[in-house]
């Protein structure tokens, strides 16, 4: 029974089939703390049709936002779990530099971890939201550019040890 939900959760997200609905799950679901990359997603969807490249980019940093929101509303509900960090580096960081830490938001690892810090320090919900955004967006532009200037040959290459 697993399997076969697995299976089919597999087929939902199947990225050709069901396109930007899935570039918004994905990037949704990397945003929190869970260990999922979405920039695969977004690469695929916009290599199998060129012509939605901004809606995909759109839609992915809409998405990897909304994850982000989420991220700080936990931390911002989750104080006494972390209160033993209180006097990390992390906090005097965040609290020194504020919203503006947000920018960071989409580096790998650390990202989701300070949108969760920035809500448990209660730093201003839409400035953090707006830096979160800038900083998801420019990852994007930036990934799938570097992505689509790689030969096509090298993707096929992939493909066939994949396969």
């Amino acid at each position: 029974m697993i399997e076969s939900a697995v299976l089919w959760l597999l087929k939902t997200l199947a990225v050709p089939t069901v396109g930007l609905t899935s570039v918004f799950i994905i990037s949704f679901v990397a945003a929190t703390l869970l260990p999922l990359g979405s920039e695969p997603a977004v690469f695929a969807v916009i290599k199998a049709n060129g012509a939605l490249f901004w809606p995909v980019i759109l839609v992915a940093t809409a998405g990897n936002t909304l994850g982000g929101v989420v991220d700080y509303w936990m931390g911002y509900g989750a104080k006494q779990a972390f209160a033993r960090e209180r006097g990390s580096g992390w906090f005097n960081w965040l609290q020194r530099y504020g919203a503006k830490t947000m920018l960071l938001a989409w580096v790998p690892g650390i990202g989701d971890p300070i949108c969760t810090l920035g809500g448990w320090l209660k730093l201003p919900f839409w400035p953090c939201v707006a830096y979160m955004a800038v900083g998801k967006f420019a990852r994007y532009v930036f990934v799938v550019w570097l992505l689509m200037n790689v030969p096509d040959g090298f993707w096929r290459q992939v493909a066939s040890w994949l396969a």
